[in-house]
């Protein structure tokens, strides 16, 4: 007990962790997964070059965000480039589909084997869309200036689809494997490690290329506020209270008891979906724009002003114009992804067969409209959160002047939230075997 004392808690909690040989086995399994993974990340595809691949994702924010999540997988043209992008876009098309199709609806109800059907579903929807996503980026870099990949013969382009097509059902394999047998969620464990892999590099280039150490200061000091602002946002939540009226029978005689919890309603809801279908939404003018725009030496045409418009680094009047949009799309976004979310949990319609109640509020539509009322306003703060959050890299260079170094909004969002749910599980692992935990 004194050798507990001594110890800071998290160390100790740690130590803890390794002496239980069932959770030593899941953490060692996670890490051991996660060394294959950047393995696998290292391992090329032929026909691009590298250096030109690197210049187009610092130049392009989409881009350049995803090959963060990939840890650079992306940037090196491996056979995992896409990530788990597909599988993820699969998920939210999911999502959005089942509330929408009444079969896909009628599947949901049927419990966990409806979500064993929902699930291989989306499994194999995940095929093709890598499939379509891996030919879209030899299209894409193929039409840049000059070509990052040169031409291919038909079989060299359909074997790279097909391994990044493999690439990505393999690390969808890898991340169900964590979930599984290892710690935490293992899709959401997978970018963790991406990010926190590109994360030196990024550091280092910040830090190589700043010439003013007191703008890099200060640039850091808003990072690091930046990453305690989604610490508390992420874990706020508003409990409504929720009481229970039990009937039991005891000894031929009918007895009433009544019981209270509460349902904790978070302020982000909706997560870091609404970022990442905002930036999707604001690339793609750019994106096609590259399409029709005149090369640099020639007279700009509308698609040029197109393009410039809709590139995160234009300054003055045009990137606030983007920064704007911006910050409008990520609201709506939040607005919309949250109450589909919503309708989905049903929760007036759960409370009322379970025999609970929000006290003062009548069961059934009275209660839905509470509820409604309630996300609405939390929605409300959670949304301009999520926006802030999504225009602070454009702040932190405008204040600073640093450009090397961005601060990714999505990154930082993905990183905390994977690192607290992570944290979370193994507290609770150690306190069902009555160890001490590291949260508060």
């Amino acid at each position: 007990m004194q050798r507990r004392e001594k110890q800071p808690r998290l160390i100790q909690a740690m130590i803890d962790a390794f002496t239980l040989p069932d959770l030593r086995r899941k953490i060692l399994f996670t890490l051991g997964i996660l060394v294959a993974f950047r393995f696998v990340s290292h391992v090329p595809l032929p026909g691009v070059d590298l250096e030109t691949l690197r210049s187009f994702f610092e130049q392009n924010l989409l881009f350049g965000m995803l090959d963060l999540f990939s840890g650079g997988a992306m940037g090196r043209f491996s056979v995992v480039a896409m990530g788990v992008y597909p599988y993820i876009t699969s998920s939210i098309i999911m999502q959005l589909l089942v509330p929408v199709i009444p079969s896909l609806q009628a599947i949901a109800q049927q419990g966990e084997a409806g979500q064993r059907k929902i699930n291989r579903i989306t499994h194999l929807l995940t095929v093709p869309l890598a499939a379509l996503q891996g030919y879209s980026m030899l299209a894409l870099l193929r039409s840049q200036s000059p070509p990052i990949i040169g031409s291919l013969d038909p079989l060299t382009t359909a074997t790279i689809i097909m391994s990044m097509t493999a690439g990505t059902i393999l690390l969808v394999w890898l991340g169900e494997l964590i979930t599984e047998r290892g710690v935490g969620n293992g899709i959401s464990i997978i970018i963790f490690a991406g990010i926190v892999a590109s994360l030196p590099d990024m550091v280092g280039r910040g830090f190589i290329a700043a010439n003013d150490p007191m703008g890099l200061t200060v640039f850091i000091i808003l990072g690091l506020a930046t990453l305690v602002f989604v610490v508390a946002f992420i874990e706020a939540h508003r409990r409504i209270p929720v009481q229970y009226a039990r009937s039991t029978f005891r000894g031929g005689r009918m007895y009433r008891q009544s019981g209270s919890t509460y349902i904790p309603l978070r302020v982000n809801t909706a997560g870091m979906i609404p970022l990442i279908f905002a930036i999707a939404m604001m690339q793609l003018p750019g994106t096609i724009a590259t399409y029709f725009m005149n090369p640099a030496s020639q007279n700009p045409n509308f698609w040029n002003s197109i393009y410039t418009i809709f590139r995160p680094d234009t300054p003055g009047a045009l990137g606030l114009i983007y920064q704007g949009l911006y910050f409008a799309l990520v609201i709506g976004f939040t607005f919309f992804y949250t109450m589909v979310i919503f309708e989905q949990m049903n929760l007036a319609k759960t409370l009322q067969q379970q025999g609970g109640f929000i006290p003062g509020i009548r069961p059934g539509k009275a209660t839905s409209d509470y509820l409604n009322k309630v996300i609405r306003a939390l929605t409300f703060g959670g949304a301009f959160f999520l926006a802030f959050v999504a225009i602070m890299p454009f702040i932190a260079r405008s204040i600073t002047g640093v450009v090397a170094l961005t601060i990714s909004s999505t990154a930082l969002l993905i990183a905390v939230g994977v690192a607290l749910d992570t944290m979370k599980q193994l507290e609770a692992q150690l306190t069902m075997r009555r160890y001490e935990g590291f949260l508060k």
